[in-house]
């Protein structure tokens, strides 16, 4: 039996989908658009379905602060009355992978409808996934970091609240790769990703930015200094060796923060920030030495020293 399709529905008491061919359905219905927002904190949906029987409705729609935040990972489909071609464009510009005539409104028509768009946005998000990863470390790369914090600070433009970016640069990769070899180094990189996303909420996101640079957005904090806390804390849980080859091998690390929205409303302001912050900052770790081979052949205080991990 195929996975039952979760479908939020808003406005509209649909047709019997339960018994469909192309789903099952499981539909969960919404009073309004609120409700709607409520109901994708608390789970996660296949697909949402939208009524909008009147021009006020259709502008309500447009105009959703969580319009952002549906169509990133949901189907969303519109109900309405034949639409003029301003309001369809309007509605696939916003994400809207089909629009129904209300006329059409029959078991078969609206099952097809939703299949086709649930299957649609499988995909795209398949193909996201795999444009968008670092095959590294398996985590999201700088593309869809950035798509991700777009699409968030839209809807905090909307709904604010605080968040914050940040940025660990990694000492010890190149000495990891120049004693060990290529696939060492990606090991040592597969487990600090690791152990960063350990130390997180699941709500946060980290990503490989950089061959030796991670970033973590918060999405969710409290208070400003949440940033700042929550970079020491990380860079604390680095400074712990993990093993690799059979060796322990220790890193250092250095970090920027940027918030929002005080250093920026934008992601690619944020992430400059955060990053131009890490690139300057003293390395935690290692006793704050990086090895000669990190440095391009420049001279440090240890490279007499035996080479300690």
């Amino acid at each position: 039996m195929s996975t039952p399709i979760q479908l939020l529905c808003q406005g509209v008491s649909p047709p019997d989908l339960a018994t469909s061919a192309l789903g099952p359905f499981i539909v969960q219905r919404c009073a309004s658009l609120d409700e709607v927002a409520a109901q994708m904190q608390q789970g996660r949906f296949d697909a949402l379905l939208v009524q909008a029987a009147t021009p006020s409705e259709l502008h309500a729609l447009v105009h959703w602060g969580s319009l952002p935040h549906a169509v990133l990972d949901m189907a969303l489909v519109v109900l309405t009355p034949e639409p003029a071609a301003a309001d369809l464009g309007h509605l696939l510009q916003a994400g809207v992978q089909e629009v129904v005539p209300t006329r059409e409104l029959q078991a078969d028509r609206l099952a097809l409808a939703l299949r086709q768009a649930v299957e649609r946005k499988r995909l795209e998000l398949a193909s996201r996934r795999a444009y968008a990863t670092d095959l590294g470390t398996g985590l999201p790369n700088h593309a869809q970091l950035m798509e991700h914090m777009t699409h968030l600070l839209a809807l905090r433009e909307r709904e604010p609240a605080p968040m914050a970016l940040l940025v660990l640069r990694i000492e010890g990769l190149a000495t990891a790769q120049a004693s060990l070899g290529a696939e060492a180094a990606n090991v040592l990189r597969r487990k600090i990703a690791v152990r960063l996303r350990s130390g997180l909420r699941a709500s946060d996101v980290v990503a490989a930015v950089g061959a030796d640079r991670f970033a973590v957005l918060l999405a969710w904090i409290d208070d400003a200094a949440d940033g700042q806390r929550v970079a020491a804390k990380l860079s604390q849980s680095l400074q712990r060796p993990l093993s690799v080859a059979g060796q322990d091998i220790a890193v250092a690390v250095g970090s920027g923060v940027a918030g929002y929205p005080g250093d920026g409303r934008d992601a690619d302001t944020l992430l400059r920030l955060a990053a131009n912050q890490a690139a300057q900052s003293n390395v935690q770790g290692r006793a704050g030495f990086a090895h000669r081979v990190e440095r391009d052949g420049t001279a440090a205080a240890n490279d007499e020293l035996p080479t300690q991990f």
